[in-house]
C-alpha cells in the first residue's frame, strides 16, 4: 500500500490520539499535588497498601524548601505552568511534535519547512505519540487496578488502625521522613479517623457546591486559595466542576507525626465519586461522570483543634 493511502488512515488516527490526550488533560475535578506538611512537605510519605506507588511532590505549596522548610517559613509560591495544578498542555505536545516534524524534515533532505510541510509527516509523528501515551496509560490503569483488592463495602480509615497495630514492627507512629527540632510520632485514634474519612466527603460536595465558606472551616487557608483560584477558573470558562456521592472504599495511614503544637497526619484514599463538569448557563454535562480516584490528604491540627486538610498528592 502506497504511502499515499497511509495518508487518510494517519489522519484519523492522529486526530483520535488528540482529541484522547485533550480528554485526559482536561479532568473535571482537580488533579495534582499541592498544600503543605510542614517540615516532611518535600519529602515523599510511605507507600501503603491504598497507595503501593509513591505518591507525586508537592508541585506547589507555600512552604519554603530546604532545611529550614516549616510553617513560620511560608513565602509566596512561584506560578507554576500550565494552570493550578501545573497538569502538562496538549498545545507543548503539539509543538514538540511539529518541531520533531521539522527535524525529520531535515534528516530527510527536505529541510526543516518541509519537513514542516509534510502533513502526513506530521499527523504520523503526533500518531505515534498518540499511541504510545494512551497504551503506557492503559497498562498503568490496569496494572494500578490489578494490585488493588476490589472490595465490594470498602473498609473505613479507623479499621486501620486496628490492622496497622498488629502488623509485626509497624504501628500508626512508625513515621518515616527527617526529624526536626521538636517533631515526635504521633497515635491517631480512632475519632481521628473518623473525622479523615468525613472530611473527605465534606471537602469534595463543598468543592462541588463551590461552597467557599464549607471549605473555609475544613481546609487551611493555603488549601482554600488554590481551590478558590480553581473555582473562579471554572467560573471565567462558564462550566461548573459538580462533585456527589462520594464513598470511601479503601484506605490506611502513611504517616503522623508531631511539630511543636501542630499534629500532622497524611492517609492514602481510594474512593469512588460522580465527578461532571457543566455548562453554567444550560445546565448541560460537558464531560465526566462516574470515577474512582487514589490521592494521598495530609491532615493538621493545632493541638486540641479539629483537623484541617493541609495538601493533596496525585499517585
Amino acid at each position: 500500500m502506497g504511502f499515499h493511502r497511509l495518508r487518510p488512515l494517519l489522519l484519523l488516527g492522529a486526530l483520535a490520539a488528540a482529541l484522547v490526550m485533550i480528554a485526559a488533560d482536561a479532568d473535571a475535578r482537580p488533579g495534582g499535588s499541592f498544600g503543605s506538611r510542614g517540615t516532611r512537605t518535600f519529602n515523599a510519605p510511605p507507600v501503603t497498601q491504598t497507595a503501593p506507588t509513591p505518591a507525586r511532590p508537592i508541585e506547589r505549596s507555600m512552604t519554603q524548601s530546604g532545611p529550614q522548610s516549616g510553617p513560620s517559613a511560608a513565602r509566596p509560591a512561584p506560578a507554576p505552568t500550565g494552570g493550578l495544578l501545573n497538569r502538562p498542555g496538549f498545545f507543548g505536545g503539539l509543538a514538540a511534535g511539529f518541531l520533531g516534524a521539522g527535524l525529520i524534515g531535515l534528516l530527510l533532505g527536505h529541510g526543516l519547512a518541509g519537513g514542516l510541510g509534510g502533513l502526513a509527516s506530521v499527523l504520523g509523528l503526533l500518531l505515534q505519540i498518540g499511541l504510545v501515551a494512551i497504551v503506557g496509560y492503559l497498562l498503568w490503569s490496569w496494572w494500578q487496578r490489578r494490585s488493588q483488592p476490589a472490595l465490594a463495602s470498602g473498609p473505613s480509615l479507623r479499621d486501620a488502625i486496628a490492622a496497622r497495630s498488629m502488623g509485626a514492627g509497624s504501628g500508626l507512629g512508625s513515621a518515616t521522613g527527617p526529624a526536626g527540632a521538636g517533631v515526635g510520632a504521633l497515635t491517631p485514634t480512632t475519632a481521628d479517623f473518623d473525622q479523615f474519612e468525613r472530611l473527605l466527603g465534606e471537602i469534595e460536595t463543598a468543592y462541588g457546591a463551590e461552597d467557599l465558606n464549607r471549605l473555609r472551616m475544613r481546609v487551611t487557608p493555603e488549601m482554600l486559595s488554590y481551590f478558590a483560584e480553581e473555582l473562579a477558573a471554572n467560573a471565567s470558562r462558564g462550566v461548573v466542576n459538580r462533585i456527589s456521592d462520594v464513598k470511601l472504599l479503601q484506605g490506611d495511614l502513611a504517616e503522623a507525626w508531631r511539630e511543636g503544637d501542630v499534629d500532622y497526619a497524611t492517609v492514602a484514599m481510594r474512593y469512588a465519586l460522580n465527578d461532571t463538569m457543566v455548562d453554567r448557563a444550560s445546565g448541560r454535562v460537558v464531560e465526566g461522570g462516574p470515577d474512582e480516584a487514589v490521592e494521598v490528604w495530609t491532615f493538621m491540627r493545632v493541638r486540641g483543634g479539629a483537623w484541617l486538610l493541609s495538601a493533596i498528592q496525585q499517585v
